[in-house]
């Protein structure tokens, strides 16, 4: 059975959709390290079609220009791409598929015993999907330490709550917190008079 594993930047107030301009300033060699941690051994890219359409504007462009970037290029354009999408015009890019049921595609791909890594880069509306249908094992942060105050949130407002279990936190050296978590229960049922005693009293 396929891991699928979600990868996203993201801001201190829950901002998801990235700025340039707040995010390239943490972006050292110690998270370009752990980004390519999360890319590894990956059997299907998943990415919504804004973030395809972002990636496929920018990454053929740098493998041809042969640049320091053009491996990591390279592995994007070889590795299978899944592209959540209605539209059928050309995607413009290799190894690309299309589905308008990305849900029933994860799925198929999460129980496909061929597969071992299934990886949603970006894709806020694609991964909200996923966790809602319980697809989910890894959700991974790299929270910069900025409010930024605009753009799209990773969580919608919803009647339900979403509980998840910390499975590791490391620290980076410019502030960013790389945080992995799991979609869990909540640890047991409390109130008040059962955390209260947990105070310090003097």
């Amino acid at each position: 059975m396929a891991t699928v594993v979600s990868t996203l930047f993201i801001s201190l107030d829950g901002v998801a959709e990235i700025d340039p301009e707040w995010h390239f300033p943490y972006f050292d060699e110690q998270m370009g390290a752990a980004v390519g941690e999360d890319y590894e051994d990956v059997d299907v890219l998943v990415l919504g079609r804004v973030t395809y359409d972002s990636f496929a504007g920018a990454w053929p462009d740098r493998e041809a220009a042969g640049g320091e970037d053009a491996a990591f290029a390279k592995d994007l354009g070889d590795v299978r791409k899944l592209v959540a999408t209605r539209g059928e015009q050309d995607l413009g890019w290799r190894n690309v598929e299309r589905t308008a049921d990305v849900v029933g595609a994860v799925r198929a791909l999460k129980e496909d015993a061929s597969t071992g890594k299934v990886l949603v880069a970006g894709s806020i509306s694609v991964v909200r999907q996923l966790l809602d249908a319980g697809l989910l094992d890894e959700l991974r942060l790299f929270v910069h330490p900025v409010a930024a105050r605009a753009g799209e949130r990773l969580f919608a407002e919803a009647d339900t709550y979403q509980p998840f279990a910390l499975l590791r936190c490391e620290p980076l050296p410019r502030g960013v917190l790389r945080v992995v978590y799991a979609p869990a229960a909540l640890p047991g049922e409390a109130t008040y008079d059962d955390a209260k005693e947990h105070l310090r009293t003097a």
